[in-house]
């Protein structure tokens, strides 16, 4: 769990950050959670198109991914979702809080 500080710190580095994926009305396959599991570890905080064609309730869905993620959602704003999960590899620039 983040703290309101880390929670807008984290919202401000994502802000300039372009989504690596979007959830659309095929749901959220095994293929869609390799990708972002690799995006994750390579850069520690993405963010996530969640297309209204999921059906789904964005804070849901957004949840859902976090869990078979094994991420933290650090925000839901509109249909787009910021994930941050700690890398576990040496050559990657961690966030630091």
């Amino acid at each position: 769990m983040f703290t309101s500080k880390q929670r807008a710190n984290l919202r401000s580095l994502a802000s300039t950050v372009k989504p690596v994926g979007q959830v659309g009305k095929e749901g959220i396959g095994e293929n869609l959670i390799g990708s972002l599991s690799d995006a994750l570890e390579a850069r520690e905080l993405i963010k996530v198109t969640l297309l209204p064609a999921a059906g789904e309730d964005g804070g849901a869905l957004a949840e859902e991914l976090a869990q078979r993620l094994h991420a933290e959602v650090v925000a839901v704003i509109g249909r787009k979702a910021i994930f941050y999960r700690r890398s576990s590899r040496k050559d990657v620039e961690h966030i630091n809080f």
